[in-house]
Order: structure tokens, then C-alpha cells, then sequence
């Protein structure tokens, strides 16, 4: 046995505290700490609250919503991600001549959080002998230095040398809270002068005006959020009026949390597809992962036709 084996532990922070921490001072953000972690964030806020008490001292400098580490927590922050870098290398080794029973899948922060993760379930309940790993990151995916089995992606579909299957079209509409401003929601387009118009990185609002006949300039001033997964909970919160795509909006219309404005639409210039190696294509764990997602996409898509 290696040396020190029998030497007692001494007693450590709860891994989900240490795992919502590392998140929270990556990102330096509490709310795109609970989007990676698929977590509130009242849960995030609570687990670092818990942690500080533990440790008898401050990690983060809170200023209204935005939060700031402290020296202390920057310096515990580096070894805390070490340690867990540590742990995931491990875990990665034991589980390399395993790797037909695992699948790993990458996508969007956003897409996980509001389509992948509330129909997943029934692909692990149907594939008990997969182990599944969801990842979330906006960056592509190297399959050649990188574990990752499949990804799923917003964009053009121009991938070199992978196998690229086109999944989804979408649309850009406007949607709010059926309480935002009292109730009172604009009967027209024009309706939205002075009223707070959220912005997503990216998504810009002039193409949707000039669709709805309004010669108004891209708006400058307002929460910009860069996450659209927050963009649409903020909008569900009366926060303001969000401009969204259908297939991240749609449970939110479902259930009520929001509604869409005025019958215009614009077609979303990137479209989602099913990307992986071309080596892996054939492999059992990728083909049903494939032959589960598909049905599901076609389903998904005769809902959204409502708001097409």
C-alpha cells in the first residue's frame, strides 16, 4: 500500500459545495454556475453560503447580483480546482478500458438546460447498461482530443471531417411574462417603444425589427445577459421582453411561464445538428443514442409548428 494509506482524512467540505464553489469562481458568476451544474441559482448561492460558514471566512464579495473573489477565495479557488482536475483525471483513467459503456455527449449550456435534461431519462431508462455524461459548453468539440461521443450544436453545419446530420430548424420571436408591465402587454410591435427589451449576445433584435416594419435601431441600453437560458428566465421574471428562439422557449409557453408577442417571426440563422467522428458513427452506444434522439426531434418539431 502506498505510503500514509491508513492515515484518517480529515474532515473535508461536501463535494457538491466544493463543485458549485469552482463553478461559481470560473465563471465568477453565480447564476452561469447553476446553468453548467443544471442547478438553481438558490442552490448555488445556499451550497457557497454553507461553504464560507465551514470555512469561517468570505470567499466572494457580493455587490447586489454581481459577486467578486476575495484574495482568499481566489488563492482557495486554485487549489480546490486542482484538487477536482485531480479527481476527474483519475476517474477518467479507471474508466478509459470501459469507454464502450460510456457515452459522453457535449451541448450548448442552454439546450441542455431547457430541451436535452428533462427528455433524457427515457434514453438512460431504455439504455440501463450506458453510462451517460452530459457536458455543456459552447465551445466546439475536438473529437480527436477530446472523450466526447457526440455533440449537438447551433450553427452553420460547415464541420470538416466530422459526420453532420441537420436536426432542427428554429425562429426568433419576442416573448415576456403574462404579468410584465402589470399585465399590460403591447397589442403591436410599436407598442414596445420605452419598454425594457432584453438582449442576448448575439441575437440581435434590428433583424426582427425590420421584420415587423420598424425603423428602429439595435438597442444599446438594458440587461444584457449572455447565457439565452438565462435570457428567457429573466423575461419569465418580468424582467423585460425577450427576444428567443421557439425551441428554447416552448416548455415556458407550454406551461404559461411566458407568452409570445404579435404574429412575427424570423428564421434563426444557425440551425441544430448531430455531429460526431465518422469512426464513431457505427458504434452501438452512438446508434442509439441517434435512433432515440430522432423520433424525439420529429415530435418536438410538430410541437413547435404552432409558433412557426
Amino acid at each position: 500500500m502506498p505510503r500514509g494509506w491508513h492515515r484518517e482524512l480529515p474532515r473535508l467540505p461536501a463535494l457538491t459545495a466544493l463543485r458549485a464553489f469552482e463553478a461559481a469562481a470560473r465563471h465568477e458568476s453565480f447564476s452561469r454556475a447553476a446553468t453548467e451544474l443544471f442547478v438553481t441559482h438558490g442552490a448555488v448561492s445556499h451550497q457557497i453560503r454553507a461553504l464560507e460558514d465551514e470555512l469561517g471566512m468570505p470567499l466572494f464579495e457580493r455587490h447586489g447580483k454581481r459577486v467578486a473573489l476575495t484574495p482568499a477565495g481566489r488563492l482557495y479557488a486554485e487549489r480546490v480546482r486542482d484538487a477536482l482536475l485531480q479527481i476527474a483525471d483519475a476517474t477518467r483513467a479507471l474508466q478509459a478500458g470501459n469507454r464502450d459503456k460510456r457515452l459522453t455527449i457535449s451541448t450548448m449550456p442552454s439546450f441542455a438546460a431547457r430541451w436535452l435534461t428533462p427528455r433524457i431519462g427515457s434514453f438512460i431508462e431504455r439504455h440501463p447498461e450506458l453510462d451517460v455524461e452530459l457536458l455543456s459548453s459552447n465551445t466546439l468539440v475536438n473529437f480527436a482530443h477530446e472523450e466526447v461521443d457526440i455533440a449537438l450544436r447551433m450553427g452553420s453545419g460547415d464541420y470538416p471531417g466530422l459526420y453532420v446530420e441537420r436536426l432542427l430548424d428554429d425562429v426568433f420571436f419576442p416573448v415576456c411574462s403574462p404579468a410584465f408591465n402589470g399585465g399590460r402587454l403591447p397589442g403591436r410591435p410599436q407598442d414596445m417603444a420605452g419598454m425594457p427589451l432584453l438582449r442576448g449576445e448575439g441575437d440581435p433584435w434590428k433583424p426582427w425589427f425590420d421584420a415587423a416594419g420598424l425603423d428602429w435601431p439595435e438597442p444599446r441600453k438594458g440587461l444584457l445577459l449572455e447565457d439565452s437560458s438565462l435570457l428567457l428566465q429573466a423575461a419569465s421574471e418580468g424582467q423585460g421582453i425577450a427576444l428567443i428562439r421557439s425551441s428554447l422557449a416552448c416548455n415556458d409557453l407550454l406551461s404559461g411561464r411566458v407568452v409570445r408577442l404579435f404574429d412575427v417571426s424570423i428564421p434563426c440563422p444557425w440551425l441544430l445538428y448531430f455531429v460526431c467522428a465518422p469512426g464513431s458513427l457505427n458504434l452501438p452506444k452512438v446508434q442509439a443514442f441517434r435512433g432515440w434522439l430522432l423520433p424525439e426531434i420529429e415530435r418536438f418539431r410538430e410541437v413547435l409548428a404552432q409558433w412557426e
